[in-house]
Formats: C-alpha cells, sequence, structure tokens
C-alpha cells in the first residue's frame, strides 16, 4: 500500500465556529493506480488533496505515505518528503517564465543537489516522456498551454517520485489540449506511475480506473471512476404530463 490514511480528520475554527474540512476519511491507494478524488466546492477534497501532498497535517488520524508515518512530522520533514516522494502537477502550470522548459524540469533537482551532468539527463528523459523535448530550450510563453502543462508533468516525473499528485490538471485547457493531457496521464498509468487526480470534473474523473467521492469531508462513494464520476449528478426533471386542450365551454342549458 502506498498511501494509507486512517481516521482522518481536519478541523478549523473561522469566526469561532468548528470547521469539519475532512471528517473521518480512511482510504487507501495502492502502487500503480490512477485514483480520482471528486466532489463540490466545499466537499473536502482540496484539504485532502494537501494531506496526501504533505503540505498539511490532519487535526487527528493516521496517514502513512510509502511506509513512512507523516502525520505526525514537522514542517522540516514534510518538505523532505515532499522532494522526495511527490510530484506536483498544478492547474496553473507553476513554471519559472524566464527559465527555459529544461530549466524548469531542472529545477527539483537542484534542490535535491543531484550533480549537474545528471540532473541535466534525467531533465531531457523526462521531457522525452512527455514528447517535447524539441522545445526544450523554450520558456514558458513560446509554449502553448498545453505544451506548458506538459512541462510541469516532466518536472513531476524527473525525480521519480512515488506519487504524482495532479490538482485540476486541466482547468486552464481547451478541451482538445486536455484530452491530450489525460491521453498522456493514461500513458503514465499504464506505464507504472500511481497517480491521484484531484477535479470537480465528472468527465475527467470518469476516465480513471477509480475515483472516491467528497461530501461534507466525508467519502460516500469508492469504486470504479465512471460510477462514481456521475452518481451525484444532476437529474433532468421529470416532465409533467400535457394536459391536453380544454374542453370548450358550454353553454346554459346544453
Amino acid at each position: 500500500m502506498l498511501i494509507e490514511l486512517k481516521d482522518i480528520h481536519r478541523e478549523y475554527t473561522v469566526g469561532g465556529e468548528l470547521v469539519r474540512a475532512l471528517d473521518g476519511v480512511s482510504i487507501g491507494i495502492e502502487r500503480g493506480e490512477w485514483v480520482a478524488i471528486i466532489g463540490q466546492s466545499g466537499s473536502g477534497k482540496s484539504t485532502l488533496m494537501n494531506v496526501i501532498g504533505c503540505l498539511d497535517t490532519p487535526t487527528r488520524g493516521s496517514y502513512q505515505l510509502n511506509g513512512k508515518d507523516v502525520s505526525r512530522m514537522d514542517d522540516d520533514e514534510l518538505a523532505g518528503i515532499r522532494n522526495a516522494e511527490i510530484g506536483f502537477i498544478f492547474q496553473n502550470f507553476q513554471l519559472l517564465p524566464r527559465e527555459t522548459a529544461l530549466a524548469n524540469v531542472e529545477l527539483p533537482l537542484v534542490y535535491r543537489g543531484v550533480p549537474a551532468k545528471e540532473r541535466r539527463a534525467k531533465a531531457i528523459e523526462a521531457l522525452q516522456k512527455v514528447k517535447l523535448e524539441p522545445r526544450m530550450h523554450h520558456k514558458p510563453t513560446e509554449l502553448s498551454g498545453g505544451q506548458r502543462q506538459r512541462v510541469a508533468i516532466a518536472r513531476a516525473l524527473a525525480g521519480t517520485p512515488s506519487l504524482l499528485l495532479a490538482d485540476e490538471p486541466t482547468g486552464n485547457l481547451d478541451s482538445n489540449t486536455g484530452e491530450e493531457i489525460v491521453k498522456l496521464f493514461e500513458e503514465l498509468h499504464h506505464a507504472g506511475h500511481t497517480i491521484v487526480l484531484v477535479t470537480h470534473e465528472p468527465r475527467l474523473a470518469a476516465r480513471c480506473p477509480r475515483a472516491i467521492r467528497l461530501s461534507d469531508g466525508k467519502v460516500v462513494g469508492d469504486g470504479p471512476g465512471a460510477q462514481i464520476a456521475f452518481q451525484d449528478a444532476p437529474r433532468p426533471p421529470i416532465a409533467a404530463p400535457h394536459p391536453g386542450p380544454l374542453p370548450a365551454p358550454q353553454g346554459e342549458g346544453a
């Protein structure tokens, strides 16, 4: 088991009121799975993403990531786990605008202290995986939205993380480009990568083999993506039967 969360709670106090952003979440994700976490605004999916990504710690409960208990780590320890274990992919790409695609992909390896020659080789290999090697010397402003997201995915891959964590990865892309990115995720999944994708889009979640639905901080669905993605989708109202033409009024004595 790569990810194991047991009875996770995350509570905040806002204006003197207790907010239960996560209310007893227990899930497990195996290595090599591709899982969508879906829910409407306020469902707790962003909080769960922050906990899984070691950007936040639970109020109580246990979180094991790749055999390590991260639920009780301090900020420095969590930063080390994020750098070693997790590749982040964001909706707005989070690329350095003045650096080339290659330099952006190298960045997490710089933080790890990887020697320059090895760093360059790993970054080029990651760009090859996302079919963007020909554009590696271009800056983000010289790339399309889809190409920028491919750079972001290559950056996440460069450090060979245990987990790829994607937050609305197609949110800033048109439908055709978004489809290209989804197909890239499919290829990465088939290559053995573990992917957790956070989205509010049922159509995106339905493409994942498994989806977990949250509502009010609780897991309310966990199963095949195509089934869970649409379980809360609004249904069209049932039309009332048409009464037909009203009978013509009849005169008195008729």
